[in-house]
């Protein structure tokens, strides 16, 4: 097929150039053989041919010059006269087709003489990277072209993405568009065998019906309330993941000086020796006949610490008072007050008498079964509140220094009941969707629960990728408004939770593409996140952004990103950005398609409505 023939190039400056154009060829748009194609304004494609190449370039600039601007007298100046204007537009090289294939290259410059044409469909279909068998989803129209804009399924969602725009851009419409067409795909069906997605939704837009075009067979909700108890809003968290020393530290806000070892201590014996009631019990019963024994050595304040303790776990009273009421210290020897005044003590162990007078069986049975009892997050706080006793007993730690950190420990558990349910295996408990909303969630559990989330499912998808030697699943993390937990400022203000947190995603963006595992990005403010994290997103979704500071850190981070595109971002309309990435082998202009029903909540209030 002929291409629409528009001008010559006159002028070449390396990728450079200029081009005369034809008289007849200054429109907005022509219709060549049945297509409508962009006319040669700024930031539209042209074509020039040299032999068997097609030279790429894009308008940057036009200007005019007359021909017969050469009278001195006004009289007889025809300047800007019929016939005497001759349209240049100004034009840079972008890249090369060659043998149906587009490639970024220097191998090609234009030369004078070279005949320029509007580009073609089928030329573009070659520049936006789609061969007729390349899988894609349809996510927009170019702004200039009006054309259909496909995106690869392999090389988008094999990566890690970036979604940025102000307030109100369009950019959780984009967020969501992107997977909605993934999932109206004709692969949701081996997708949902093989492939897990998460988001995490700070603000509730995610959980209406029917979101992201899924029924409940292939999406699970979570709205995590803090204030209300709700069993099936629970997010299910393996053990190992939540008693981990770090995490506890940070969410119990544990000081470096004398809670942080306490609690690594406290949990390394929790996680190797406590299997089950049996075990707790022994345990215990053991520090109890320890105390009994060393009664020299220990704080007098012990035995009513470690019965204290107890009565917190629910023993019985009755059973406890034989503790404190039946034996005494005279001179420094331990007696049992009975009639016959018999020894508790049997040389270093405690006597048969003692055992039964202290009833020591009795209360070892009702250890186990109130432990037994217990959910997992309780059964932890019960063994801290024995560990506090025993470390405190023989004085190697002040319990003055630990006994502030107990109420904190209280508050936070109060919390993490509410949403978490620990359990041993997660396999079964997600679907191939998982919403977790935290609209309704205080500080700390929003703080907490991206993080654990985030780092469970990725040492999962890590291990079973070593394991298997190569990957045979993949998961998908999603987070809106990633600002709220990815913000590098308070790194450098000393804030624990955000060292570590952000630790974990810069793992996960940086190793996490080797094992399948792949990070989606949402925000306004991208000047907020870590560098590390910006730096290693390979494609890009740019709405409209206003703050230098945001554009700033764009142009830092994105190679990809040209002076036009980058010049239109303060510029784009709702709706409207710019595509940019490793997968993308130039930067689009597009407008992405507004679903109509299946949307995010997060469109504008019409006040005039609500005041009606």
């Amino acid at each position: 097929m002929n291409s629409k023939k528009i001008g010559v190039i006159v002028e070449v400056d390396g990728i450079y150039a200029k081009v005369g154009m034809y008289n007849e060829t200054n429109e907005a748009e022509f219709l060549w053989n049945g297509e409508i194609l962009t006319g040669p304004k700024v930031g539209a494609y042209l074509t020039i041919n040299q032999g068997m190449v097609k030279i790429i370039a894009t308008v940057f600039s036009e200007k005019i010059i007359d021909n017969q601007n050469s009278a001195n007298s006004d009289e007889f100046n025809n300047t800007f006269s019929k016939n005497t204007i001759n349209r240049i537009i100004s034009l840079k090289v972008k890249g090369v087709i060659n043998n149906n294939k587009f490639s970024v290259s220097s191998e090609y410059v234009p030369m004078i003489g070279n005949i320029v044409s509007l580009t073609t469909k089928k030329e573009l279909n070659i520049i936006y990277g789609l061969s007729d068998n390349t899988d894609a989803i349809l996510i927009g129209k170019s702004l200039l072209e009006e054309y259909p804009i496909y995106l690869p399924i392999n090389t988008i969602f094999a990566s890690h993405i970036g979604i940025f725009g102000n307030t109100g851009s369009g950019k959780s419409n984009t967020l969501h568009k992107l997977y909605l067409e993934l999932f109206k795909s004709k692969y949701i069906k081996k997708i949902s065998k093989v492939s897990q997605f998460y988001v995490i939704d700070f603000n509730g837009e995610y959980t209406q019906e029917n979101q992201f075009g899924l029924s409940n067979q292939y999406k699970r909700v979570f709205k995590i309330n803090t204030r209300i108890e709700s069993k099936e809003n629970k997010i299910p968290i393996k053990k190992d993941y939540l008693f981990d020393a770090d995490i506890l530290s940070i969410l119990f806000d544990a000081r470096p000086a004398t809670q942080v070892p306490f609690l690594r201590n406290a949990l390394k014996i929790f996680n190797k020796d406590i299997k089950d009631e049996i075990a707790f019990a022994d345990i215990e019963i053991g520090f109890l006949k320890r105390i009994i024994q060393e009664h020299r050595n220990v704080s007098a304040d012990s035995l009513n610490n470690w019965v204290y303790a107890a009565k917190a776990l629910g023993v019985d009273e009755t059973l406890l008072q034989s503790l404190t009421l039946h034996f005494s210290i005279d001179y420094g020897n331990l007696k049992v007050k009975t009639e016959d005044n018999q020894s508790i003590l049997d040389g270093e162990q405690i006597s048969d008498t003692g055992l039964k007078v202290l009833k020591i069986v009795e209360i070892r049975n009702q250890l186990a079964n109130k432990y037994k009892d217990l959910p997992p997050i309780r059964k932890l706080k019960c063994f801290l509140e024995f560990q506090r006793v025993y470390v405190s007993a023989w004085k190697s730690t002040n319990i003055e220094h630990i006994n502030p950190l107990f109420k904190r420990i209280e508050t936070s558990i109060l919390s993490l009941e509410k949403v978490i349910e620990v359990v041993d295996n997660v396999e079964d408990t997600f679907k191939m969707l998982n919403v977790i909303s935290l609209l309704d969630a205080n500080q700390e559990i929003t703080r907490l629960i991206p993080m654990l989330i985030s780092k469970m499912i990725y040492d999962e998808q890590k291990n079973q990728v070593s394991n298997d030697g190569k990957v045979k699943k993949t998961k998908h993390l999603i987070i809106d408004e990633a600002h709220n937990i990815l913000n590098s400022q308070f790194r450098r203000n000393g804030d624990d939770w955000q060292d570590y947190r952000l630790s974990i995603f810069e793992e996960i963006i940086k190793e996490g593409r080797k094992f399948g595992f792949y990070l989606t990005l949402s925000s306004q403010r991208p000047a907020d996140i870590s560098p590390t994290i910006m730096s290693q997103l390979h494609n890009y979704f740019i709405h409209r952004l206003v703050n230098d500071n945001d554009l700033e850190m764009l142009k830092n981070t994105m190679p990809t990103l040209d002076g036009y595109s980058f010049n239109m971002i303060p510029n784009l309309g709702q709706g409207e950005a710019v595509i940019t990435g490793n997968s993308i082998k130039v930067p689009l202009l597009i407008k992405v398609n507004k679903e109509t029903i299946i949307r995010p909540n997060s469109d504008d209030v019409i006040l005039t409505s609500l005041w009606k």
